[in-house]
């Protein structure tokens, strides 16, 4: 009678981090955004992986590092991914002197050498002034430090090293603009549970350069306080950001709650990759880009004078 052969053990999310190079956090992400991989549990109810699974992730690794997108990847079987690995160049191309030429080579300060992000950043702000930098560089790095973590570039220690060093860039650069001479009084700030700060920074920042007195507040602030600031500060505009990670069935509510509260007189802005889709609401002003909330100031300017 032949021997039964027993199948091979299936990997703990730990075994497959050291394998695959994909962090916990990527796997957990790709397992609920793109429905791979599908993890068993084990007796104490811990994920783990089957041989099959951790294959097919170990090819995805692979293919990404040749430049090809995780959601496209996950839909296939490893014998796709294999054949794909075999028809793909050794590293993707990049002519010299693209524009994105210094995205990447910031990304890849972050990646290899993380203690110079810093300077590297500040020499970008220092050639391309604080209008610029916002827009060419801190707002396209963010998101591709955001999308290099979701496809396991990055470890999540990376994208909060990344957001510190950025966030104490572009704090500097706004404390060195002279004080605010002009109307409106913005209060800025993101609500209850939406601790993700750099959009809203860099927004101030820009409405800062246009001479608007902003006053913040940081982030993940109760509705109750945004009501009592807006009260003693006596702002024109409350200004909101939301990023992606915000809780898609709340946010129409909670500005609706909001725009009831404030006083009509104070203007209501909401931006950032979290209000992507949202319906239209009465007496709120979407701002889908960040020039866009340089315009609706020039708007307002307008409309009080």
């Amino acid at each position: 009678m032949p021997a039964i052969m027993n199948a091979p053990s299936p990997l703990s999310i730990a075994a497959v981090e050291r394998e695959t190079r994909l962090s916990k956090d990527v796997l957990r992400v790709w397992e609920k955004r793109y429905g791979f991989p599908t993890p068993e549990r084990d007796a104490n109810g811990e994920r783990c992986y089957p041989r099959e699974q951790v294959e097919r992730l170990r090819l995805m690794k692979r293919l990404m590092d040749q430049g090809l997108r995780p959601g496209r990847l996950a839909r296939l079987p490893a014998g796709e991914l294999a054949a794909l690995l075999a028809r793909a160049p050794a590293a993707p191309g990049r002519d010299a002197g693209q524009e994105n030429a210094p995205l990447d080579d910031l990304l890849a300060t972050l990646e290899r050498d993380p203690a110079t992000l810093q300077d590297a950043l500040q020499q970008h702000l220092v050639r391309q002034g604080l209008d610029r930098f916002v827009e060419d560089i801190a707002a396209p790095l963010t998101a591709a430090v955001g999308t290099g973590w979701q496809e396991g570039r990055f470890d999540v220690a990376d994208e909060h090293f990344y957001t510190e060093v950025m966030t104490r860039v572009l704090r500097q650069a706004i404390a060195a603009l002279p004080a605010a001479g002009r109307a409106p009084k913005i209060l800025l700030t993101t609500l209850a549970g939406e601790t993700h700060g750099l959009g809203l920074m860099m927004a101030e920042a820009l409405l800062a350069l246009d001479d608007a007195s902003c006053i913040s507040l940081g982030t993940d602030t109760p509705l109750p306080s945004i009501l009592r600031a807006a009260a003693m500060h006596e702002a024109d505009i409350v200004a909101l950001s939301f990023s992606a990670a915000y809780p898609r069935r709340q946010l129409a509510a909670s500005l609706q709650e909001l725009r009831a509260l404030l006083p009509p007189q104070v203007a209501l802005w909401a931006g950032g990759a979290g209000i992507g889709g949202l319906a239209p609401i009465d007496n709120l002003v979407l701002l889908p880009t960040l020039d866009s909330g340089r315009q609706a100031l020039a708007r307002w300017r307008d409309g009080a004078s």
